[in-house]
């Protein structure tokens, strides 16, 4: 009796897996009489889930489907979704030129800048030249004051 109740469980096992999976891939519109989720519970039920699935519930290949929903289109086709994200960008772009140029006129690098040609600007004042030339001082020596650059 086992020789005959051992392969028929097997059998059953494999149909009620094979319900199961084939119910759950089916896209939405293959479902007949009740929900996509409503089967895949009905066919949880060992082998009368699957006999109604394969009997009932299961969308046969001949048979005319309903219409599938009309999805939007995806967004890099829609026209107007495109020049949205277009202007989107030239905005982005302009905002970030705006905090470039002043944040090249306000950051440290410009105040930095700013404080060595103020410094350049009272040095021409003095009447000393400010655009780095060498130049003796009066007692001789060169304006880097480094002892090597002075030849006795």
């Amino acid at each position: 009796m086992a020789r005959f109740l051992i392969p028929l469980l097997l059998v059953a096992i494999a149909f009620w897996v094979l319900s199961v999976v084939d119910c759950a891939m089916q896209p939405e519109t293959r479902h007949r009489g009740a929900s996509k989720r409503v089967w895949v519970v009905i066919t949880l039920v060992p082998v009368i889930g699957g006999i109604l699935w394969w009997t009932i519930g299961r969308a046969r290949p001949g048979q005319p489907q309903p219409a599938a929903p009309q999805r939007p289109a995806a967004p890099d086709d829609d026209p107007q979704f495109l020049s949205a994200a277009d202007e989107r960008i030239r905005r982005l772009e302009e905002e970030l030129a705006l905090l470039d140029a002043e944040e090249a006129f306000s950051g440290p690098a410009a105040q930095k800048h700013d404080a060595e040609r103020k410094g350049n600007e009272r040095t021409d004042d003095e009447g000393e030249p400010g655009d780095g030339a060498d130049a003796k001082k009066d007692d001789g020596s060169d304006e880097s004051g480094d002892p090597r650059d002075e030849r006795s």
